[in-house]
């Protein structure tokens, strides 16, 4: 039996696991979870990282002795570290507005068929290579990390990056799976600045952190959240689509090669690394952020009571972009949306349950549009959609999902990313999981999952798609 510490870190929560790995087991036990979120100071929306840091060390603390720890988290940010390896200030988070205008700026330089052709990336206006192209760099700035390999080397001391959250700064060659210094010097960074790259299971050092035992490995797992998370989708062959649902919603296939065609840079498709070689084929959506800052402003945490009243609500009564730009940083959503039906044509949604309807339909719509497009562009068939993550407890989301797409639809397990970073550092300490089919296998012998099959009829699903993308 394996035990391990999985630390897994979201955009607005993070959690430490203690996995228990063995023939027949996969156990999952919450340690310790916290809250993460931006914090704003001058204007500047950062990561508070090194509270980040101490709530990790207060969950490794809880799980005693174990064979190895494992750090996932969020893609796309960075910490700058000096010569000296400290580092120089609080990472900017993904939200921020100093990119504001600058995914347009760089484009003029670098032509976006240029850069798809290298990276195989989504344009989103966060990506790494625009936060550093709007941000003026310290002098002494020696070394980017992003954020897991940046709490894996306070851990340990030794510096590297993994090459799942690598593929998230387009930066990085989906082909030959390094960093593209012809990119790198293109956008005017150091090329010094990055380090070597890690493999999912590479062991990157031992904790020398005083704070811990020490000598305990730490192994680089599929470092980018949804990277593990795809590791435990529970599929059986190679025919499945799947959701990871949280924050963001990533919606796409898994390949073995990337596909960088001119259909897919027009459709704004990525290809992301992930485990043992496989390319993440997908979308971003906007995910359960817009519902989770609505109930910030409504100061209502009882989720469960807005989705029955949402279930009851009149179907289709006002649908909006979930993409929309106005939904990406934080503030008064409900505010928001009203504006957003108004510019549309729309009538404001008059209650809770009504503006839940809509943000739920909205995003089934915008998953059912999605994955049309990749299985039409990778040429995959599909036979069934798994939704991961947190979303994968919203019966109400996963049986409008399973109606929109008109794909059964199997939801679960929840902790995805924390049971894909716990399967990768078994599999390196010698735990007989040779491949993802066994890991997969583990996975779905070991957690309960829900089915939804598609009801209604598709053709309100065709009249609701074409209202909403027709509003854009």
């Amino acid at each position: 039996m394996k035990r391990v510490a999985a630390v897994d870190l979201g955009a607005s929560s993070g959690r430490v696991m203690l996995g228990e790995v063995g023939p027949d087991v996969l156990r999952l036990s919450e340690l310790n979870r916290f809250w993460n979120g931006p914090v704003r100071a001058n204007g500047t929306l950062y990561w508070d990282v090194l509270q980040l840091y101490r709530s990790v060390l207060d969950g490794l603390h809880l799980a005693g002795a174990v064979d190895s720890i494992g750090i996932d988290s969020w893609a796309v940010d960075y910490g700058l570290l000096d010569k000296s390896g400290r580092l120089l200030g609080n990472p900017i988070h993904y939200r921020d507005a100093r990119t504001e205008g600058v995914m347009e700026r760089v484009l003029a330089t670098i032509p976006a068929a240029d850069l798809y052709g290298v990276t195989g990336l989504q344009q989103l206006p966060f990506n790494t290579i625009y936060q550093l192209a709007a941000e003026e760099l310290p002098a002494d700035a020696a070394t980017l990390l992003m954020i897991p390999d940046l709490l894996a080397y306070w851990l340990t001391g030794a510096i590297g990056v993994e090459r799942t959250n690598a593929s998230t700064t387009q930066l990085y060659d989906v082909r030959t799976r390094e960093w593209s210094d012809e990119l790198i010097s293109r956008v005017g960074v150091p090329r010094q600045l990055f380090p070597a790259l890690h493999e999912p299971g590479d062991v990157v050092g031992r904790v020398v952190d005083n704070a811990l035992p020490e000598g305990v490995p730490v192994v680089a797992v599929g470092t980018h959240d949804t990277a593990s998370a795809v590791v435990a989708v529970p599929a059986a062959g190679e025919r499945f689509a799947y959701i990871s649902s949280g924050t963001w919603s990533l919606v796409g296939l898994e390949l073995d090669a990337p596909v960088l065609t001119e259909a897919a840079r027009a459709a704004n498709f990525t290809n992301e690394g992930g485990v043992d070689g496989r390319i993440r084929f997908l979308r971003n959506v906007m995910g359960l952020w817009i519902l989770q800052e609505c109930q910030r402003i409504w100061a209502d945490d009882d989720l469960d009571g807005l989705l029955r009243d949402a279930a009851g609500a009149p179907p289709f009564a006002v649908l909006i972009d979930p993409d929309a730009p106005e939904f990406l940083a934080p503030g008064n959503m409900p505010g928001r949306i009203d504006e957003h039906c108004r510019r549309t044509g729309q009538e404001p949604p008059r209650s809770r349950a009504a503006v839940v309807r809509c943000i739920l339909e909205s995003l089934a719509l915008a998953y059912r549009r999605t994955l049309r497009s990749a299985r039409a562009i990778a040429g995959r068939d599909v036979d069934v959609l798994h939704v991961i993550g947190g979303g994968s407890r919203n019966e109400l989301l996963c049986q409008l999902t399973a109606d929109a797409t008109g794909l059964p639809v199997l939801a679960g397990p929840v902790e995805a990313s924390a049971l894909g970073n716990v399967l990768v550092q078994a599999r390196a300490l010698g735990e007989l999981l040779p491949d993802l089919d066994a890991m997969r296998a583990l996975v779905r012998s070991t957690h309960r999952l829900r089915q939804y099959q598609p009801q209604g009829k598709p053709a309100d699903w065709d009249a609701a798609e074409s209202r909403m993308f027709g509003t854009r």
